[in-house]
């Protein structure tokens, strides 16, 4: 099947490995702009206004260049735990539903492929969901770090001196299970991330070529990754940032659920808080 497309596929751990390096070097390249998005979301509505612009110099008067690195640590390991088998995987089903495509005579040059065989797909959402499970516990350690700033300028102490130190300290302040608190609403984002960043993206680039505002290159796989982008962010900001206020919140602090707390924030209005941040960052990320 391979030779009918021309080139031999690489092999999947060549991919996993490239796609590692690549979450990497994004995930730190961006850094900035999510700590950035990050101090919006958290920033309440009762408190002067505020925009990415104010933060972004705030931060730099109180903590310098490098005080838009906080939490780095721990995003980039859950970029490694999650995004390389996210993609991958993605490309794996996608490819297999074209190659059945073609057997089955639908054709399309590999650019047109059918989706009626559901299950591999909805066991793909299934294995990103789990995934985004077993990350969960380095997007919480990843968003408090980034939430410490806000503490110190205020004159206190850090929470934790580093990503070790607070996986140990919120293990004994909230005991095992508490480094899953904001999961539901972190899987809730995954899937909405993923539906329209990977499914949007295959779109946008196949409406490109074919109306031939494009070749297939470097220029057409940018404005499908400006496309998809934006999608994403649209479907699953609100999601992140009841995500992140519900990882943010005190031990003692009772929430009442996902539901709950998004119809709290649509309340104060500020249920898009950070979202020009959050487009900021993921037009960066998805290319």
């Amino acid at each position: 099947m391979s030779a009918s497309h021309g080139h031999q596929q690489p092999q999947t751990h060549t991919k996993i490995l490239l796609t590692s390096l690549s979450a990497m070097v994004a995930e730190t390249a961006t850094f900035p702009i999510d700590l950035t998005k990050t101090r919006l979301q958290l920033h309440s509505s009762t408190t002067k206004p505020t925009n990415a612009f104010r933060v972004a110099s705030e931060i730099i008067r109180q903590h310098g260049p490098l005080g838009f690195y906080q939490g780095l640590s721990p995003a980039i390991l859950r970029h490694l735990l999650y995004t390389p088998i996210r993609i991958v995987g993605y490309e794996n089903l996608r490819y297999l539903a074209v190659v059945d495509n073609e057997v089955a005579g639908g054709g399309g040059g590999g650019l047109c492929f059918s989706l009626h065989q559901s299950s591999p797909w909805w066991t793909f959402w299934g294995n990103c969901s789990v995934l985004q499970v077993v990350a969960s516990p380095a997007d919480l350690v990843k968003v408090q770090m980034q939430a410490d700033g806000r503490i110190v300028n205020h004159g206190l102490q850090p929470r934790y001196s580093g990503p070790f130190d607070a996986f140990s300290k919120i293990i004994k302040e909230e005991g095992f299970g508490g480094l899953w608190k904001g999961v539901l609403p972190n899987i809730q984002r995954a899937f909405l991330v993923n539906m329209g960043e990977l499914a949007c993206y295959d779109h946008a680039k196949r409406f490109i070529i074919q109306n031939h505002i494009s070749a297939d290159n470097m220029y057409a796989h940018t404005l499908a990754s400006i496309m998809s982008g934006l999608s994403a962010t649209a479907l699953s900001c609100p999601a992140d940032v009841v995500k992140t206020r519900m990882m943010n919140q005190e031990s003692k602090q009772r929430w009442q659920g996902c539901v709950s707390e998004l119809l709290r924030l649509s309340g104060e209005d500020s249920s898009n808080g950070g979202i020009e941040s959050t487009v900021e960052g993921i037009l960066s990320y998805v290319g």
